[in-house]
């Protein structure tokens, strides 16, 4: 501020002070004894103010102000610096590009609903608590009413703000297991049986993931190829994968969720994707998958258009309920018991008969 005012006049040089002459209110005309300095002239010498700011280093003066604004205007661009030996540079603005510029911001809020209904034998809750560990995005919800209407489903997840649910039914005391597989409120909804159902804690196996971070999700090329199958494709995808900037997740990818379809049904698997070596982190071809856990099949029953009711769409031809199986072991295990008890009463018959002694044996001898 002392350099600006010197500048601009405020202060003259020593000569010229002790020239002029200063007007008070009542001096008429007389040199104020306040302007006049201890050498006898009037005003303070300009080299003053200059050693004073000169010995204090925390004010900028005025040069050094101008002297940082024209070597920031004087800055190359990146053309101008870019080669081979600064290889970081941004020779073409990419960095400044709107279309590849990273989006911080949740837009796909997918929310899955997990739950199961009361009387689930703990398997299945463990499973259930696998399924929320794979997926951040999921929303918990106490145990459902046997007796209650499924359509109260939607209700449900409409108060817990979820657009998709995953459903686990028990019957007969947790032997007969259906995962129902939900879109809300439009649908559509499939139901699976659940068999061979292994948890990540009972398996004991020696892949491991982050937790929350997000899955990679593979299928079968025969998932492109029927519609029905195209259709669960999309089911899954929806469900099960994590959305991009989640607040839950993290944005790592270390692991893979698995949809094989062999003998009309679905096989889920868990891996974990390590490298081969530390120098092989980046390179695609030169990983690991080392299975997690859990682990279940999947057997589609029928897909439904609506939400938990409307018409049938598909039904798996191929597809027994569990009731018709058990009563085909039984009736298989009762035709071998039949076969073992019928085998056993004709040899008991053939030890009773006595043959008589051969009267020909000797005649041959």
């Amino acid at each position: 501020w002392l350099k600006t005012q010197a500048d601009s006049g405020c202060f003259c040089e020593p000569s010229a002070m002790g020239k002029s002459k200063r007007k008070t209110g009542g001096g008429g005309g007389k040199p104020s004894k306040k302007a006049k300095t201890d050498d006898g002239e009037g005003g303070v010498p300009l080299e003053h103010f200059r050693d004073i700011l000169e010995d204090d280093p925390e004010v900028e003066t005025y040069e050094t102000a101008k002297d940082d604004k024209d070597a920031e205007e004087e800055k190359p661009e990146y053309n101008d610096v870019f080669s081979a030996e600064n290889p970081d540079v941004d020779p073409y603005l990419m960095a400044d590009a709107d279309y590849i510029q990273k989006e911080h911001r949740w837009k796909n809020k997918q929310r899955t609903l997990i739950f199961a209904s009361r009387g689930v034998g703990v398997r299945y809750r463990h499973l259930m608590e696998d399924l929320k560990k794979l997926m951040p995005h999921h929303k918990p919800e106490p145990k459902f009413e046997k007796k209650a209407n499924f359509r109260e489903i939607t209700e449900i997840a409409e108060l817990k703000s979820c657009n998709n649910v995953l459903f686990l039914e028990a019957r007969r005391k947790s032997t007969d297991v259906y995962l129902w597989m939900s879109r809300v409120p439009f649908g559509p909804t499939v139901k699976f049986h659940v068999l061979n159902t292994h948890t990540s804690g009972e398996v004991k196996l020696s892949g491991n993931c982050l937790l929350g971070s997000r899955p990679f999700l593979t299928f079968d090329a025969i998932f492109d190829t029927q519609p029905h199958l195209k259709l669960m494709k999309e089911l899954f995808i929806q469900v099960w994968g994590t959305p991009r900037n989640h607040p839950k997740s993290k944005p790592f990818y270390d692991h893979i969720v698995a949809f094989y379809f062999v003998d009309g049904m679905i096989w889920f698997r868990h891996y974990q994707i390590a490298p081969w070596t530390e120098g092989d982190l980046h390179d695609p071809e030169k990983q690991n998958l080392t299975e997690i856990g859990p682990r279940m099949v999947l057997n589609p029953a029928f897909i439904m258009d609506g939400c938990w009711q409307g018409e049938i769409i598909y039904r798996n031809p191929n597809f027994q309920k569990p009731r018709q199986l058990r009563a085909l072991q039984a009736a298989a295990a009762g035709r071998e018991a039949m076969s073992k008890n019928m085998w056993r009463e004709a040899k008991a018959k053939r030890d009773k008969v006595k043959m008589g002694k051969d009267m020909l044996i000797e005649a041959f001898q």
